[in-house]
């Protein structure tokens, strides 16, 4: 597992540290994804989501650990989740500091299933997240079935925002969206400070890019202070 911060620019600290697999020997979880065949997605999203919260306490991580998730991997919320909080127990890491991030949302046709998902994961306690909004499948229709905790917008709106006015006016009407419904948002892919001071004018103080920090392979990446400046 590789780390990443996820960081609140006004509050200049880490919120979150994302959990990103890795091959062996360094390979990108794009990789990796693509040797997991469908016979093996849940022991690989299990597998995933133990070793994460192993290694987040070996390293001390004091901060809210975000897990990507496989929703077509979860067969039964209740059932699939009893491995993460054996291992959340057995570690003595507290289930409130869990959020579990959507991602293969264009795999999912079966909506009802990723919300009752999201509602089983709000009832045990932990947090969600809908990774990638505004690209591709994770879209604003979306919002009229599932009700995550935060948005995590896609670096396509992101990219250049500090020079492109449509991307500012988009990235407007989506935290008043964020405001009316209630969810925090998180913008990702945050590449230079243009980007970083853009985004915190328009309402989006909570950020994650390689602007702060890569990921760290087995490591908490301590961002730099004068990132916030």
């Amino acid at each position: 597992m590789a780390f990443q911060p996820i960081v609140d620019v006004n509050q200049r600290k880490t919120l979150y540290y994302e959990a990103l697999v890795r091959g062996p020997n360094g390979e990108s979880a794009f990789s990796i994804l693509n040797q997991v065949t469908d016979d093996l997605l849940y022991r690989f999203d299990q597998s995933c989501r133990i070793k994460a919260i192993e290694l987040a306490s070996e390293l001390g991580m004091q901060e809210r650990l975000s897990i990507n998730f496989l929703p077509n991997a979860v067969y039964e919320p209740e059932a699939c989740i009893q491995a993460t909080l054996e291992t959340a127990r057995r570690v003595g890491w507290p289930t409130e500091r869990l959020n579990f991030e959507i991602t293969e949302t264009e795999r999912v046709n079966d909506r009802q299933h990723m919300r009752n998902i999201i509602e089983r994961y709000h009832e045990m306690g932990f947090t969600t997240s809908l990774d990638d909004f505004g690209n591709g499948y994770a879209n604003l229709d979306l919002l009229t079935d599932l009700r995550p905790d935060t948005l995590k917008i896609d670096r396509e709106l992101v990219m250049a925002c500090d020079s492109s006015k449509r991307r500012q006016a988009i990235l407007s009407s989506i935290v008043a969206l964020a405001e009316t419904l209630g969810i925090q948002l998180i913008a990702e892919g945050v590449e230079t400070r243009e980007e970083s001071r853009c985004l915190l004018s328009l309402g989006l103080p909570v950020q994650q890019g390689y602007y702060f920090s890569y990921p760290n392979l087995e490591a908490l990446a301590v961002v730099d202070d004068t990132k916030y400046d």
